[in-house]
């Protein structure tokens, strides 16, 4: 018997045999099982089987962190000795069904804003080289200036930077039909027509150099460009028109009748009723967010970067997706980003000292690369794996994260875009704020690294733990 079959056996029969796995999938990292009873599954013998690195119940299932490649080798195993297999979508169905009616709208909302992150990663990434390039410094190596570069080339970084923004709603609005059921391309549409070049551009209107159209004399109809609840709201809203209106029509006409009256009846009400209230109830969201990050003395960074990766281990992180979206939108950067990057990078910097500080080989085979893998900006090996696992090392990574966060405030750190932390994101700040970004995330570790290697971790709570 391999290794990897070995690994799978002993993990079937920890999380309770064969008889207690509905059915098994995988992600990237983790491996994902439906259990029938929770009470079968030997946490401590999961734990401890080689090359686990940390297993813990989310949206209803049971995640066993093995990491890139891994994974999928000790999941095929397991479907070889008999485990079901399924689907990631039926993982996904069955979750919804678990946890707080809370949890799971919060499931719903991640599950419309992740698939858009990457295009506004992407643009934030763009964003970060521009400002690179533009930089006079830069330019001055090969002897120009910054009135040098062409007026084709500006043109050409901003459709690189300012498309995404531009059609927001639309992408908003396709993922949003998409999860609720609908037709995406129905969504898509639908978001279309909230950015329609015939609408008063709303950029133009904010800058004063154009007025809304007004209907009946009292309601301003305008474009929705960079809006994100407008949309999210009138995709929730449209898909369940659409499943009603699919529902009543005959078959022969279900084509042409479905989408007309979809797309007729929500536009009207996106730009009649949705758009102007929840448009000023975005603005007041953003308004909000502004003044919290503005407190003064760091204190937004502080608190938000001691708490942010607790808010990770509830799940609920996504809900501030749409936050980041409409501060880039409207001030082209992001505050946000630079606080919890220096979250990020502390508890990288706990699971470091775990790693170097401790004896224990197979510990020390766990924590040195889920530090480097917090430092490329994902958390989960080192917080699952063992900065929970034993406790003191994930409060000095709060304690960092904080520190760093204080930092990141007081210096006025703002990155170009979202989604990316710590090593890959420098990338975000490339325009002049690479020292300060860097000193953050150093700031981050170190106090983290410290405060764990002289109290947060020995090897007698490694013991402990397996008590």
């Amino acid at each position: 018997m391999s290794v990897n079959s070995q690994i799978a056996k002993e993990l079937i029969e920890a999380v309770g045999g064969e008889e207690n796995i509905s059915s098994v999938a995988h992600c990237a990292t983790r491996l994902r099982i439906m259990v029938k009873d929770k009470e079968k599954v030997d946490q401590e013998r999961v734990e401890d089987t080689e090359k686990v690195k940390g297993a813990f119940y989310n949206s209803g299932q049971y995640q066993i962190i093995l990491g890139t490649g891994t994974v999928n080798k000790i999941f095929a195993e397991m479907v070889n000795l008999g485990a079901s297999e399924s689907s990631k979508e039926e993982l996904k169905e069955e979750g919804k069904k678990q946890g707080s009616k809370f949890q799971r709208a919060i499931r719903t909302f991640g599950d419309v804003f992740v698939p858009i992150i990457p295009a506004l990663v992407a643009t934030g990434l763009f964003m970060g080289l521009r400002g690179l390039v533009m930089q006079e410094r830069i330019l001055a190596i090969f002897g120009m200036t910054p009135d040098d570069i062409s007026s084709n080339f500006l043109l050409f970084t901003e459709v690189l930077t300012d498309t995404a923004f531009v059609f927001l709603p639309a992408l908003v609005a396709w993922s949003a039909f998409r999860v609720f059921g609908g037709s995406p391309i129905i969504g898509l549409v639908l978001g279309l027509m909230l950015v329609s070049p015939a609408l008063p551009n709303a950029w133009d209107i904010a800058g004063g150099d154009a007025e809304p159209l007004m209907f009946f004399g009292i309601l301003p109809v305008l474009g929705y460009q960079g809006s994100v609840l407008p949309a999210f709201i009138a995709g929730l809203i449209g898909a369940k028109v659409e499943k009603w209106i699919r529902n009543k029509v005959p078959e022969a006409l279900d084509l042409i009748v479905t989408p007309l009256l979809t797309l007729l009846i929500m536009i009207s009400l996106a730009l009649f009723v949705l758009g102007p209230i929840l448009q000023g109830v975005e603005n007041m969201i953003l308004t909000g967010t502004v003044t919290v990050l503005d407190w003064p003395l760091g204190l937004a960074g502080l608190l938000i970067g001691f708490f942010n990766q607790i808010i990770v281990i509830t799940g609920v992180h996504h809900v501030f997706s749409m936050m980041e979206i409409r501060l880039l939108e409207s001030f082209g950067s992001n505050p946000y980003n630079a606080i919890i990057t220096a979250s990020v990078a502390a508890q990288g910097g706990a699971a470091l000292a775990v790693g170097l500080k401790t004896k224990s080989k197979k510990l020390k085979a766990l924590a040195l690369p889920s530090s480097l893998s917090a430092f490329l900006g994902i958390t989960e090996p080192a917080i699952f794996g063992v900065n929970l696992r034993y406790g003191k090392p994930f409060i000095m990574g709060l304690i960092g994260g904080g520190v760093g966060g204080f930092f990141a405030s007081i210096m006025n750190l703002s990155g170009t875009g979202m989604a990316i932390t710590v090593i890959p994101g420098t990338l975000l700040y490339l325009n002049e704020q690479l020292f300060l970004y860097i000193l953050v995330n150093l700031i981050a570790v170190a106090v983290a690294f410290s405060l764990t290697w002289m109290f947060g971790y020995n090897d007698n709570d490694k013991v402990k733990a397996k008590k």
